[in-house]
């Protein structure tokens, strides 16, 4: 199948326009017209549902988008490994949600590289949703998440703990939990939510629900705030003054897996960066 057809089905199901999409893909309206009709033809289904300017994806176009996702990623996975293969380089993909990125991977991934030099890394940001499937379908080499998959052909090993503690920047009032006027809600997993709303039913609704620990961090600097953030990321801010702990608010800790397939031919380049991660 023409994988341009499939880049143009995403892009409209993303924008909902076809001229919007005609220009993000530097095309002609009437050249992505013609494209999701090649597909529609293709797949013997409709996409979407026209009504004048108003473009709604159709079940079946629901259906079709995780396979077209994940056939760009196969493909463009195999173009880069084949590529590589001509000098001997093997590249290993590694997948999180955002606020992992923030809090855990992103400053290893430089000593990775420095550590594993003949090994080409693609970091992506991949909602836990997509992970065990693209696990699966041999299009992610390692999966790092909070609440790994319980699949029995996906093993999980435990990286780290991130302590979360509840920071403040308002230093005009007792850092205390009933002086929170403004919260911020990160997104830190299943399990967190659940001890969360257990011990801080009391919080009021937050203004901001967010996965991105920079996107909360830089919202509470610049506009007041408390939340839940990784110790080792905000205690520069506490040295400053910037941010306050908040004293009678319990600390939570998440624990890091790593997710992987045991029969990858990657295995040992996974294990070998699964131990670095382990060992910092």
């Amino acid at each position: 199948m023409d994988t341009e057809l499939l880049k143009t089905f995403l892009e409209v199901g993303h924008t909902r326009h076809f001229g919007k999409a005609a220009e993000n893909l530097y095309l002609t309206p009437s050249a992505v017209s013609f494209r999701i009709k090649q597909l529609e033809g293709l797949l013997g289904v409709a996409l979407f549902s026209r009504h004048r300017n108003n473009i709604q994806i159709t079940p079946a176009g629901e259906r079709m988008r995780p396979y077209a996702e994940a056939m760009l990623n196969a493909w463009e996975r195999a173009q880069q490994d084949i590529a590589l293969s001509e000098n001997n380089t093997m590249q290993l993909s590694i997948g999180a949600a955002p606020n992992l990125w923030d809090s855990f991977l992103q400053p290893y991934i430089n000593q990775v590289h420095s550590s594993l030099p003949s090994l080409a890394l693609r970091a992506d940001v991949i909602s836990p949703q997509l992970m065990s499937r693209q696990l699966l379908e041999r299009s992610l080499d390692i999966a790092v998440l909070f609440d790994p998959p319980k699949v029995d052909d996906i093993k999980r090993e435990l990286l780290q703990q991130v302590e979360l503690v509840m920071v403040t920047s308002d230093r005009d009032r007792p850092p205390l939990v009933e002086n929170i006027e403004k919260y911020i809600k990160l997104d830190w997993g299943t399990a967190f939510n659940m001890q969360h709303a257990r011990e801080f039913a009391g919080l009021p609704q937050p203004v901001l629900h967010t996965s991105s620990v920079r996107i909360g961090l830089d919202f509470i600097l610049q506009n007041g705030g408390a939340a839940f953030l990784p110790q080792a990321l905000v205690q520069p801010y506490i040295e400053t003054g910037d941010l306050v702990a908040i004293t009678d608010a319990i600390s939570l800790e998440r624990s890091v897996y790593a997710a992987y397939l045991p029969d990858s031919d990657h295995l040992e380049q996974i294990q070998q960066v699964i131990r670095f991660f382990q060992a910092q």
